[in-house]
């Protein structure tokens, strides 16, 4: 199960190239994002450009900000197989993946991070996605798949899942964007079974 919150942008407010107030699930931390159609047009990403295969009707893009940066803190599950026991013995694993991607040969990009934090709030781990360079995706509009995974570090109780588009050439637009977050815990393979 994906413990994102509207990690693919479909929830709330939006559906143009206009920034939004708010946005389901997401605490806005810097600057105004923008929940854009993939049918709006205007150079944005089209159904037809590369992206997730499963992709909704909207995806996430940096507004009009230099940098726009939207944070969700995550309560990792209390039980069960991916729950604070399983996780201090060192038996779940982690997955976390994101479509990332920026507006033909410009450089503005997109990073996702998630970072893992114990009872007390002190980061114990952090994995990071993105940006997604220009030649990365041949410079066209495009978004690519990125993704890590790893055991989730004993003691981690929360997750902070944080995405921050940033502007590097001119015009106004920040065309940094993002679709398809996902954060999902699985209990890791038995060793004796010789998967890693």
């Amino acid at each position: 199960m994906n413990l994102v919150v509207n990690g693919d942008a479909e929830s709330g407010p939006g559906g143009t190239a206009e920034p939004v107030g708010t946005v389901t699930g997401w605490v806005i931390r810097q600057g105004a994002p923008a929940l854009v159609n993939y049918n709006l047009g205007g150079g944005y990403p089209t159904p037809a450009d590369p992206g997730p295969g499963q992709r909704g009707s909207r995806f996430f893009s940096g507004g009009n900000s230099p940098r726009t940066a939207l944070v969700q803190n995550i309560a990792l599950p209390a039980t069960g197989t991916t729950g604070h026991a399983a996780v201090d013995a060192g038996r779940v694993r982690y997955a976390v993946s994101g479509w990332l991607g920026g507006y033909a040969a410009q450089e503005d990009g997109v990073r996702l991070s998630v970072e893992f934090r114990d009872a007390k709030g002190t980061p114990v781990a952090l994995s990071v996605l993105g940006p997604v360079t220009a030649a990365e995706r041949g410079s066209r509009t495009a978004l690519v798949e990125r993704k890590a995974g790893a055991a989730v570090p004993p003691g981690a109780r929360s997750a902070r899942v944080l995405l921050v588009f940033t502007r590097t050439g001119g015009g106004t637009s920040n065309d940094g964007y993002a679709d398809a977050i996902s954060l999902t815990l699985s209990a890791a393979a038995a060793a004796a079974g010789g998967r890693k």
